[in-house]
């Protein structure tokens, strides 16, 4: 599929990511499940509290931020398209053979070659001073000396039309209010095409974030068709606020970008897989996921290390307790989130044959801090029965159940009728580290992790032991 479609798909999907639904109270049961299915539900109660106490407790207490740690450590962020993306998955093969899982390869996925080089933005006048920025996914570059030029500060888009005669010519930079993440973003994502419509030469656009430190954040941007292409960076909050001072005293700004973003030919990657198998029903699948790459700055611990490695710690944790259900657990370490969900579309296109045989789909893309419960898309039934299985998670205080699903990469899945979820966490500072070099061990909790890891667990084997399977949506 062509990368503009799934440019679009990627900007949806991180609308999603901060969109919360309504949430479903569990105590209240509307719910009427046949009573040997409730008391088969209630029976994994004990096999529950084994993974919970192993994870928590026991033999696996802090091992998944001990192992994300050493990850990110060693190959720090992991750009799509990089050789150390793909040194990272090559790692990732090898230690989950030395772990024992089973069915472990990766799968091709071509991606598209997007890189930063070196960038900087100055300002001029009315004083010089370095501006912090990072250029946003897909922006072209500047000519070589960069883009020289007066700059127009702007709050809104509706601003942008209304001032749009002392556009051209001229670097814009958004000042937007932050309202959330879901309403602010297209600034980041449209900001260029719309300043360009009125003749603009460049865009700095205030970081999407609610708090900074001196912390521009990026992230992906797209241009509309027939429209010029033209530079796209994020500054922080602080430059962006003291430019819109200067222009509120009518001061001129002149400042001069840089940037030596481009392009380059697709590269191959590989989605990476590793199975318990089923012992009964091999063909039947519980998936749980999270992605591998990052964007090129912090060390993409949050987003996503920490959702990969639950996923597929759980995995690790099953197998070390014996526990081999019916159905097969298959955890997926995508490749090509950031740059347009490129690698699980490829994937999920490729399997589409399958697509009756997933009995549940399990996604963390939006941190792994203190779970709350799963974020669940599906039919009313399925949901039902996720709620009673989610009860059992009583002990980590995790059993909640909300709608819609969250997960990006899922979603595919989840919109063609699969019964899909995504982690619901106490994330409320999310989005001052995202897609900054702020995403590093630091905000992980060792703690956290391991209840995130023991629900991914818990609630994968449960969905794979269970003797029905789950009705899909048609």
């Amino acid at each position: 599929m062509k990368v503009k479609f799934r440019i679009a798909v990627l900007l949806l999907c991180f609308i999603s990511k901060s969109t919360f639904g309504d949430t479903i109270d569990n105590e209240v049961d509307q719910c009427s499940l046949p009573e040997n299915l409730v008391k088969e539900i209630e029976s994994y109660a004990p096999t529950v509290n084994k993974i919970i106490n192993e994870t928590v407790n026991g033999l696996y207490k802090g091992t998944t931020w001990q192992e994300l740690a050493t990850f990110v450590d060693k190959f720090g962020p992991r750009l799509s398209g990089s050789q150390v993306l793909e040194s990272a998955i090559d790692y990732m093969l090898d230690k989950l053979v030395k772990h024992g899982l089973e069915n472990v390869h990766g799968e091709e996925a071509v991606l598209p070659h997007w890189v930063r080089g070196k960038e900087s933005a100055t300002l001029l006048q009315p004083r010089v001073k370095d501006i912090a920025m990072l250029g946003l996914g897909y922006s072209v570059g500047t000519p070589t000396g960069g883009i020289t030029a007066l700059a127009i500060v702007l709050k809104s888009f509706d601003e942008l039309r209304q001032r749009r005669n002392e556009v051209p010519g001229k670097i814009v930079v958004y000042n937007q209010d932050f309202v959330s993440y879901e309403e602010t973003v297209i600034y980041r994502s449209r900001g260029a095409s719309e300043a360009a419509k009125f003749g603009a030469v460049a865009v700095l656009i205030r970081s999407i974030t609610p708090v900074s430190i001196y912390s521009p954040h990026t992230g992906m941007m797209t241009y509309q068709p027939n429209i010029t292409k033209i530079p796209a960076a994020c500054i922080t909050i602080e430059d962006a606020a003291m430019l819109n001072r200067m222009a509120d005293r009518g001061e001129t700004i002149m400042i001069n970008i840089r940037m030596e973003a481009q392009s380059l030919p697709a590269v191959k990657s590989r989605n990476t897989i590793a199975e318990i198998i089923g012992a009964e029903n091999p063909e039947k699948v519980v998936v749980v996921s999270g992605h591998l790459d990052s964007w090129d700055v912090g060390q993409g611990a949050m987003d996503d290390g920490g959702g990969a490695f639950i996923s597929w710690n759980s995995l690790r944790i099953l197998k070390a307790l014996n526990l081999r259900p019916r159905r097969t657990i298959r955890a997926i370490l995508w490749t090509g989130e950031e740059i347009g969900i490129v690698g699980a579309h490829q994937y999920i296109q490729s399997h589409k044959a399958d697509r009756q045989n997933l009995q549940f789909v399990m996604e963390s893309d939006i941190g792994t801090f203190t779970p709350i419960g799963l974020a669940f898309t599906g039919s009313k039934e399925a949901q039902c029965i996720l709620k009673k299985i989610m009860n059992l998670l009583e002990p980590i205080n995790a059993t909640m159940v909300r709608n819609p699903n969250e997960g990006p990469d899922i979603t595919e899945w989840v919109d063609s009728g699969v019964p899909g979820a995504s982690l619901w966490n106490d994330n409320g500072k999310y989005f001052w580290y995202h897609h900054s070099n702020g995403d590093t061990m630091s905000v992980e909790d060792p703690h956290a992790l391991d209840l995130c890891a023991a629900l991914f667990a818990a609630v994968s084997y449960v969905m794979a032991q269970l003797s029905v399977d789950l009705p899909h949506n048609n």
